[in-house]
């Protein structure tokens, strides 16, 4: 069994799915112990927002349980732009497992995202002059790597490209520009080191670690039934999605306008916003609830927003069958399996990069998706009709 440790559910699902192109059987647990049936097991620690001290504890606690589960190595996932406790959790695991090295290679070239003269750019521009700047929670207001992180407490922290020693003692963070970067540094790897870093490089890791050819399945629309998409998140593609589906003319509902100047949801107007969803399911396969709301950059009512948003999604799907729930948003996804009380989770398959489609263990009749808030849905379904 390999182990994985993630921050959010939607890095864990990115990795389960990864794991899934290799013919791993793969799971994701947010609480409790492995089932004992998979071969990739994804720990999702749910401590991106946490603070250094509590974030450390729970990367620490989940090597723990993996190493003890026989985890054969253990692979951290980080945030591709390096939001969160990065740093925290990575030490707090090399100390957990007894390591002195870790190799950290948190940019997904396929995507965009590459570290190149210790700068870290988006489709070749500057992070700080992306929307990643705006993030509530963790704006990237510099693009030199190094100061996108917080510095270790026991190690170095070096960003490495053409000499590649991984002294003791030491996280390098390796520059990657290419595919071919990644598949590099991968010959650098070995069980006296935590590897750490984005989607591609544990992909890489896997090729070299599994005998199945890697593959991708091929785009299936979700089998009938009830589609609700659930966007917790304001980023440029959330926004682009709801639109092209108002365009489409499926049902798109919001959260009330004072919301976004921190004015408290209310029982009331929670019961207003559910009804009108739930009628719109009445005459319409699929339905969309959104935050639909401008941008905000305080942090506190960015979370409250997508908590709101999930408060009723949740009220929503106590009262009406759903076949298939899309969520949009590492806090939205993760807010949502809390309030369902969902604890494990399987991964059926990778719809594209980032997009897995999971499992919920217990509740067979719901097929829950999932995505980062800054990646794409598949684009067949905002070209196809909606399902009836």
């Amino acid at each position: 069994m390999i182990g994985v440790i993630a921050d959010d559910l939607t890095g864990a699902a990115e990795l389960g799915a990864v794991g899934l192109r290799h013919g791993l059987r793969a799971e994701i647990v947010r609480r409790g112990d492995p089932s004992g049936r998979a071969d990739l097991v994804c720990v999702d620690t749910d401590s991106r927002s946490c603070e250094p001290a509590a974030a450390a504890k729970r990367a620490a606690t989940a090597a723990k349980m993996l190493r003890a589960a026989g985890a054969k190595w253990i692979y951290k996932k980080v945030d591709s732009v390096l939001r969160g406790q990065v740093t925290a959790e990575v030490e707090a695991v090399m100390k957990q497992l007894k390591v002195e090295r870790a190799l950290l290679l948190p940019a997904n070239p396929s995507l965009g995202r590459t570290i190149r003269d210790g700068q870290y750019f988006v489709h070749d521009q500057l992070i700080h002059k992306t929307e990643f700047a705006h993030d509530p929670e963790y704006p990237r207001r510099s693009s030199q790597v190094v100061r996108l992180l917080a510095a270790p407490e026991n190690f170095l922290l070096r960003v490495v490209n053409g000499e590649r020693s991984l002294a003791a003692g030491t996280i390098v963070i390796g520059e990657v520009s290419t595919a071919a970067d990644v598949q590099s540094w991968t010959g650098y790897c070995n069980a006296e080191m935590l590897p750490a870093g984005g989607s591609e490089f544990f992909n890489a890791l896997l090729a070299g670690e599994t005998s199945a050819p890697p593959t991708v399945a091929p785009f299936s629309q979700v089998t009938g039934g009830r589609e609700f998409f659930i966007s917790g998140t304001s980023t440029q593609r959330a926004r682009q999605f709801v639109q092209a589906e108002k365009r489409r003319k499926i049902p798109v509902f919001s959260l009330p306008q004072e919301l976004a100047w921190g004015a408290e949801f209310t029982p009331a107007a929670i019961e207003a916003v559910t009804q009108r969803v739930v009628a719109g399911f009445l005459e319409n396969p699929r339905v969309i609830l959104a935050v639909g709301l401008p941008s905000v950059r305080d942090v506190a009512i960015a979370r409250k927003l997508s908590r709101s948003v999930v408060q009723v999604a949740e009220q929503v799907m106590r009262r009406v069958t759903v076949a298939s729930v899309f969520a949009e948003g590492g806090a939205t996804a993760a807010e949502l399996v809390r309030r369902m009380g969902w604890s494990r989770l399987t991964v059926l398959r990778e719809l594209a990069p980032g997009v897995a489609t999971l499992a919920v263990e217990g509740d067979e009749s719901i097929l829950l998706t999932i995505k980062p808030g800054t990646y794409a849905w598949p684009a067949e379904w905002t070209s196809a009709p909606a399902l009836c």
